[in-house]
């Protein structure tokens, strides 16, 4: 079984998505799961997305990616182990929401499992989120295009990776950040509203408001051995 550090056109899709993008990229469900205080404990929750997609050999399958993680020096061994394992592929160092986080990719035939871990004490240590692999890398091919923005005549202003932010000044001055995501190429996700790209530059212009891309901040770099086991 082959385990890989995720591309980071892969990382957005260790995190919840709107039930369009679940819809796309086949998202059957996710596992989550933590080591305990002691680190060597093992409890996890899995959450639905798309029940009618958790198909026996689905089932067989996950529990055969699970059971090989878990096997001793694996990413899922314990929280030790896990940490050693990051510290081994450096590449797969992320931004997380409030800490640097750490992706990583396992193929079947049929499936695609993104693991996303966090080996810090007292939070859950890792998601992994479950795709119909076929769709999963047609929507992240598709969205390699990038999202674009346009004037209301329909003339492109700029476009942003899937997954980038934009930054929209109001009429009255006040800058508001929003990350987005690619739906298709005539449609995007802007925060938490989903809107065709020529509706999204009316609203724009009817509001008085302007917009452009926020510069990309650079890739995190992977903590040093003591901090990955704090």
């Amino acid at each position: 079984m082959e385990i890989r550090p995720l591309t980071p056109a892969e990382r957005s899709y260790t995190y919840a998505s709107s039930t369009q993008i679940e819809g796309q990229t086949g998202t059957i469900g996710h596992l989550r799961g933590d080591f305990a205080t002691t680190g060597y404990g093992f409890y996890t929750t899995w959450f639905d997305t798309r029940p009618q997609w958790k198909s026996d050999e689905f089932k067989a399958e996950l529990d055969t990616v699970i059971n090989a993680l878990r096997e001793d020096k694996g990413l899922l061994h314990n929280r030790y182990d896990m940490s050693a394992f990051a510290r081994r592929f450096p590449e797969s160092a992320m931004k997380g929401s409030y800490c640097t986080e750490y992706g990583f990719r396992i193929d079947t035939e049929k499936h695609a499992f993104l693991i996303r871990c966090n080996p810090t004490k007292g939070d859950y240590n890792f998601y992994c989120y479950c795709y119909i692999k076929e769709w999963l890398d047609r929507h992240i091919q598709n969205a390699e295009k990038g999202i674009r923005f346009i004037d209301p005549h329909y003339n492109e202003k700029f476009r942003i990776p899937d997954g980038g932010k934009i930054i929209i000044t109001y009429a009255d001055g006040e800058k508001a950040e929003r990350s987005c995501r690619y739906i298709d190429e005539y449609h995007t996700e802007v925060g938490n509203n989903i809107f065709h790209i020529c509706e999204f530059a009316e609203l724009m212009e009817r509001n008085g408001s302007t917009y452009e891309p926020k510069i990309a901040e650079p890739p995190p770099k992977a903590p040093k051995h003591k901090d990955l086991e704090r």
